[in-house]
């Protein structure tokens, strides 16, 4: 479903746990919502809690939370991360997206 590489991976553990977050047995929480300049945009956060109209995954041993609503957009998609001094942060890289924004935290299909 949602990939995860090595470094988003390492930058999400380490956010966690500044957050006080356990990677161990929380959960990043990736969907999509409606906004930004190409129409929709990304939601990352941390979460404690999974609800029912939520699906988990797993990758590079970190707990994905996606909600039914987002899965379809998000197919496919790795979650990466870039740092340094060009560095945007956390990206996603969707095969889905037709067209993306500039700042890449928006797309549409």
């Amino acid at each position: 479903m949602i990939k995860v590489s090595d470094q988003a991976r390492d930058k999400a553990f380490q956010l966690m746990k500044e957050d006080g977050f356990d990677p161990a047995k929380d959960y990043i929480r990736v969907g999509v919502k409606s906004g930004g300049c190409s129409g929709l945009e990304y939601v990352l956060k941390f979460d404690k809690e999974k609800t029912e109209s939520d699906q988990v995954f797993e990758d590079n041993n970190l707990k994905i939370l996606v909600d039914k609503k987002s899965i379809l957009y998000l197919a496919g998609t790795t979650l990466e991360y870039s740092g340094g001094l060009n560095g945007k942060g956390f990206v996603f890289n969707n095969p889905n997206a037709a067209r993306t924004c500039g700042c890449g935290e928006s797309f549409s299909l």
